[in-house]
């Protein structure tokens, strides 16, 4: 399986984010590929809280450090690129690791 690294909305409608964020993680998994999205998985509760700056910056270097291991990253871009997305594709972009934009828009599988 192709390691790679999500990268969609968290921030706003968190609710409806966290939905789509799981949508990309299965298109992912369908796609034979073994998906990280860090903004699932450091924001449980009891993990981090993105709304303290000093948290949501943790948060992101973690990520950022998961990327170093990824083939790829995957932007998916339904719903906009927001500001941390932004650092993720940078970070792609700097490192060489391929970036690809994909939508889910019109495959039955947004929330």
């Amino acid at each position: 399986m192709r390691l790679v690294i999500i990268e969609s909305p968290y921030a706003g409608d968190v609710e409806a984010n966290k939905a789509y964020a799981r949508a990309c993680m299965r298109d992912c998994l369908l796609r034979g590929e073994a998906p990280f999205a860090s903004h699932l998985l450091y924001t449980q509760t009891g993990v981090l809280n993105d709304l303290i700056p000093a948290e949501r910056t943790l948060g992101i270097a973690a990520g950022l450090e998961w990327g170093e291991r990824a083939e790829a990253t995957v932007v998916y871009v339904d719903r906009g690129i927001s500001d941390g997305m932004l650092q993720g594709i940078e970070r792609a972009n700097r490192v060489g690791r391929p970036i690809e934009e994909r939508w889910l828009e019109g495959q039955g599988s947004i929330p």
